[in-house]
């Protein structure tokens, strides 16, 4: 029995007797990517080839953006742009997101400090910003946390008034759409993940959006080691160059795209109408005319309200075959990687209790109501 049979009556108790996985990559055609593959081997040129060019185009048209500078991962986008600028001192983050967030400032030899995120949305909080500037900030990095767009105007503000450089970690976000304008051109820069769990998969990879065109130019020379091509290095890159094998497998995942991007809204409006009425659970909002991609759904469990706190809840989730992540806990700053290295300006409490609520659901394309109705009783079942 697969998790496509979940109305077997022989199931039992059990709500997903062979699991259901909280993330599975898709890609259109499997057989075009195969071609694509086999075509390159036999071409000879397996990076910095015509591959890459093209998901370059292909993606800066998408994104109504200059330029697009694919990369090997999300992460070294994040380490690039941030050493392309050339910054110093410290770079304002939220602390719910991801640990590669923090770790780009750290690696290129800045102080993250940790500001709070906003009760709504969980992204980060412009006012709390505003009161973590100080004397050696330089710039802001937040997140478009699980697809959902930060307060990008608000942000843009407090940088501005304080003559600040602004980025979006968007590893969630290819795709979300703020105010009607796609994700991809606020600020200075912003980068994409294309791993296996996000919505356009490249296997591995990373994509740096950007309408500054000598911020673009520092992150191609950059990505290669920051060798414009006499091997005369301008400054300390990285190996972050794109394969032609990753760049077929994304050219592949971008066809379908705001195909399964509807869907992928439709099965969160599914699940929010399921969770709907149960007593202690919530979930972060999307504001109004925003659009998420929805690469994670996430929900709140408050432990007085539903009778167990997220992490027991997550246990007995688990019990019912149903993959779960406590997206984000620890928090950042809690990590016994950032308890010394890095600066917050007083408490977290809006971060520190997300931490502590946040349960992430399975959601992706091919999942069906009837699963999400499983996951809802399941839900509904393990509550005292």
């Amino acid at each position: 029995m697969t998790i496509e049979s979940i109305d077997d009556p022989r199931r039992g108790a059990i709500a997903f007797p062979e699991g259901l996985p909280l993330a599975r990559p898709r890609v259109a055609d499997p057989a075009r990517v195969a071609a694509d593959v086999e075509a390159i081997l036999r071409s000879g040129v397996l990076t910095n080839g015509p591959y890459v060019r093209r998901f370059e185009e292909e993606t800066s048209a998408y994104l109504g953006v200059r330029h697009c500078v694919a990369v090997s991962s999300c992460t070294s986008g994040l380490m690039l742009v941030l050493r392309a600028a050339g910054l110093s001192g410290d770079v304002i983050v939220p602390s719910f997101t991801f640990a590669a967030t923090a770790h780009a400032v750290q690696w290129n030899g800045l102080r993250p400090v940790f500001a709070d995120i906003e009760p709504r949305t969980l992204t980060l909080s412009p006012a709390s910003v505003d009161r973590a500037v100080g004397m050696h900030t330089s710039a802001i990095l937040a997140t478009h946390i699980y697809g959902t767009p930060c307060d990008v105007e608000g942000l843009r503000a407090v940088a501005r008034e304080n003559g600040l450089r602004l980025f979006f970690d968007a590893a969630h976000a290819f795709g979300s759409e703020h105010g009607g304008t796609k994700v991809g051109g606020f600020g200075d820069a912003e980068v994409f993940s294309l791993s296996p769990t996000k919505v356009v998969v490249a296997a591995e990879g990373g994509l740096i959006a950007t309408n500054d065109d000598l911020l673009a130019e520092r992150c191609r020379i950059g990505r290669d080691y920051g060798n414009p091509g006499d091997y005369d290095c301008v400054f300390v890159g990285l190996n972050a160059r794109m394969s032609e094998l990753h760049a077929a497998t994304a050219l592949a995942s971008l066809r379908d795209l705001d195909e399964r991007l509807a869907e992928r809204n439709r099965l969160a409006a599914a699940y929010t109408a399921q969770l709907a009425g149960i007593p202690g659970i919530s979930i972060p909002e999307v504001s109004p005319g925003d659009r998420s991609t929805y690469k994670d759904y996430s929900m709140l469990v408050d432990a007085d309200a539903f009778g167990l706190d997220a992490a027991t809840a997550a246990a007995f989730l688990r019990e019912e075959g149903i993959e779960i992540r406590r997206y984000y806990a620890p928090p950042v700053h809690a990590m016994q990687a950032y308890r010394t290295a890095g600066g917050a300006a007083g408490p977290l409490p809006v971060t520190e209790l997300a931490a502590e609520q946040a349960l992430t659901l399975p959601l992706w394309v091919g999942m069906t109501d009837a699963h999400v109705a499983r996951v809802g009783e399941s839900i509904r079942r393990i509550r005292p």
